[in-house]
């Protein structure tokens, strides 16, 4: 079977959640995702959709329901981390590009933690550097290379391949053209892949 799509923004608050477990969750679970970066602000701005500007009760609550799961997951975290992201599109380009190369997951995992755990906003310095460091890479190369327009081009033209199946958030799971969106949707996306429904298998 295809492997689920993983459809994700760095910027997006509750990708933290997923990004930091779905390692472990993959192979305990026998599953394999692809793992697919795109610009969240891109789709939602083509919305008009802006959840938290002038909603301080709404953000207010989104930081403390991160905080609460990521206590169920035993994932350290420093809310708020900065918020919103300065550089989103250049740290997804970057994740983009590590995807090609085969860091992207690592990469994306470290530039969470480091914004997450640190309070380093992704996509600007220090944390570009030191996430790229931690798994081994050259930040200088990486970075002249997803700041290219073909780079650029490359990050909207995946935005638009989610978009049209369906994505309109961070983090999305697509199964076989079912679009499950929400970190909490994890599981309803791995028992749809294995049953083509939600229900449990037959004995």
């Amino acid at each position: 079977m295809p492997p689920i799509d993983f459809c994700y923004s760095i910027g997006s608050t509750y990708t933290y959640l997923t990004a930091m477990r779905l390692g472990c969750y993959a192979k305990r679970e026998g599953v394999t995702f692809r793992w697919r970066p795109f610009n969240v602000r891109a789709i939602m701005r083509e919305q008009d959709n802006n959840p938290f500007s002038n909603k301080p009760g709404k953000l207010a609550y989104m930081w403390r329901d991160i905080e609460r799961r990521a206590g169920l997951y035993d994932f350290p975290i420093r809310v708020p981390p900065p918020f919103p992201l300065e550089n989103l599109a250049l740290a997804n380009q970057i994740a983009l590009l590590g995807m090609k190369e085969g860091w992207g997951e690592p990469y994306t995992v470290e530039t969470y933690r480091i914004w997450f755990q640190d309070g380093l906003p992704a996509g600007s310095e220090p944390n570009l550097s030191e996430s790229l460091r931690r798994i081994g890479e050259n930040p200088t190369r990486i970075i002249e290379a997803a700041s290219t327009p073909e780079s650029e081009a490359a990050l909207a033209e995946e935005t638009e391949a989610v978009k049209q199946a369906g994505v309109f958030g961070s983090p999305n799971f697509i199964v076989n053209g079912e679009v499950f969106w929400g970190d909490d949707r994890l599981d309803d996306a791995v028992q749809w892949y294995r049953n083509g429904s939600l229900r449990p298998a037959s004995k």
